[in-house]
This record gives structure tokens, sequence and C-alpha cells, in this order.
């Protein structure tokens, strides 16, 4: 299978260049004096997927653009293509899980895109049906190479910005994002760590690198996190990239990321949805698994439901446990 290479990743951020945002990396030295954020969460679309969805869809033949792309999304991602699509004047559709929040779903569609909702296991199925029935172009959220190297940018940065940078702590869901992250990192500083952040409740990326074998959990029990960003499976192609690239990886509790999110507010003003908040999460609370020195964490997004930040806003003023740690979400 043919992984991306830096110069894919270089390639891609000439084809963002001026569309996507050249975040900053953020000193957070009252959280860790040795800690800087990367917070995508200021990208256009709220997260940092609007780099591979600008790169894949400007990668498309012309005529394939304007006959329209399809992907399917819990919405970050949903988002970024309704924007690219609106930049280029391509059609998009984008099919989203029942119960995928609220903020999301309006976003993507106030961009322009056709909305279709569909039970979580049918996301999939139901987006090759309509792309062969329309003649729709296929972009998916991480299984594809520009995705990735789209995504990729993120690591290109933080190596051209802090050279010296030892751990970069990334989100990994369907590892789009991890994938071209580490392959920019290892390529620019091959002796600096990156290492994957995953909820326990979605563990399947780290269980299947333990295994050494893709191992893809059940939607049902994927859903179980809050953090819904993260609830998609690795395909055949980034568990390649994260076998042979990533350098480790932790898994974080619900309870550790909804804390982590309210803290990230008030300490840093930043905010952050649970899924990108999953890595400073493991830098607080999983220290002794993470290899020391100077570290980055990508904030992944910041597309969370007003609700729940105001909830766990006050819960942290309040000094009670975070409503909604352990449950079921979504």
């Amino acid at each position: 299978m043919r992984m991306i290479s830096i110069d894919d990743v270089r390639a891609a951020a000439k084809n963002i260049t001026g569309i996507a945002v050249r975040t900053p990396l953020l000193p957070a030295w009252t959280i860790g004096p040795d800690l800087w954020l990367k917070p995508e969460s200021l990208q256009p679309v709220g997260a940092f997927k609007v780099r591979g969805a600008v790169h894949a869809l400007m990668s498309l033949p012309e005529e394939a653009r304007a006959a329209g792309v399809i992907t399917h999304s819990s919405g970050n991602h949903g988002q970024a293509l309704a924007y690219a699509g609106r930049i280029v004047g391509s059609p998009v559709v984008v099919v989203m899980p029942e119960g995928a929040p609220t903020v999301k779903l309006e976003a993507t569609r106030a961009l322009g895109a056709e909305i279709i909702e569909v039970p979580p296991a049918e996301r999939e199925s139901r987006t090759a049906e309509l792309a062969a029935e329309r003649g729709l172009t296929i972009i998916p959220p991480y299984d594809h190479r520009d995705i990735i190297a789209g995504q990729g940018t993120v690591g290109l940065e933080i190596a051209e910005d802090l050279p010296e940078v030892e751990v970069v702590l990334v989100p990994v869901g369907g590892g789009g994002l991890a994938s071209g992250v580490a392959t920019a990192v290892k390529a620019l500083i091959p002796n600096a760590a990156v290492i994957g952040v995953e909820p326990a409740l979605a563990g399947d990326a780290a269980d299947s690198l333990a295994q050494g074998e893709l191992r893809p959990w059940s939607t049902e029990d994927r859903y179980r996190t809050v953090a819904d960003g993260l609830r998609t499976s690795l395909s055949e192609l980034t568990f390649t990239h994260l076998r042979e690239r990533l350098d480790g990886i932790v898994t974080v509790s619900e309870e550790e990321i909804l804390t982590t999110v309210a803290l990230l507010a008030r300490s840093t003003r930043l905010v952050a949805e649970p899924s990108g908040a999953v890595t400073t999460a493991a830098y607080l609370h999983h220290r002794d698994e993470l290899p020391p020195g100077r570290t980055v964490a990508v904030v992944g997004g910041g597309n969370i439901d007003p609700a729940l930040l105001a909830g766990l806003l006050i819960a942290e003023e309040l000094d009670t446990p975070p409503a909604g740690a352990g449950r079921v979400a979504g």
C-alpha cells in the first residue's frame, strides 16, 4: 500500500495557502512548563478538517468538481467540504449519522451542503449508494491519500515553528490527521516522538496497534464516547501509516476529556470540543506514558455544543464531576 511522503504534504500546503489558516503555536505554560498548543479550532470551520478537504477537492479534475462531491461525516469534515465546495463552486452532499451534534449539522447546512441523516452504521453504505445514483465523487473523511496529505500540513507547520519539539500529541479517530502529522514530523524531525491519543471508549486504534492487525470495533462500542469526532475506525490505509510512523498511542477517559475542555477554556481561552481536548487530557493525566520534553498538543477542533460547554464550566466552578462523563453519547 503506497503511503504519502513529505513531498505530498508540501504539495498540499501549496494548495491550501490562503484558504486554510496557518494556526500559531500557543505556549500553554499555565498547564505545563513545556507545553504548546496547536489550535486548529481557529480554522474557518472550527477544525483541522478544512486542510484535507480543500486539498482533496482542489486535486480533482474540473469536471468532477462541477458534478459534485459527497462524503460521510459526524460534522467537522462535512463542514470543511461544504466550505471548500462553496469556494470552488462544487455541489456538496454530506451524509451525517443520526444524533450528530446539532451545532455541526446546522453549520454544515449553512455552508450550502445538502444533509442526509442516516443511522450511524449506514453512513458509509448510504454514501456509496448516493454517489453511484447521482454521479458524485466520494471524498471520505480520512481514508484518502489527499486527505491525509492535507492534514499533514499541521505537522509541517509544527516542525517549521518549533524545530526543537520533542513530542507531538495528535488525536486519533479514523487516523487521517495522525497519519499526516506523523509523516511530516518524522520526515523533518526524526527524533521527535509522535503519539496518538484516543478515547478509551473508542480505543480501536490502540487495540489494532497493540495486536499488529486492524481490529475494528462495533459502531455501538465506538459511539459510547462523548468525543464524536473520534468515533470512526481506522482504515487499512491509515493503519498502515500509523503502524509505520506513530511512536505510540494512549487512551483517555471520558472524565479526563470533559474536565480538560473546561480547563482549556479557562486557562488558555480556547474553545475545544471533546475530540480536540484529548491530547491535552493525555498530557495532564498520562505523563508517565509519554516521552519527556517540549510537547505540542494538537487541538483538533472547537465545534462544541454550547450547552455542553456551559455545563462543563459550571461544573468546574462548583468543583463537581462533569455531567456526561462515562455516559453513552450521540
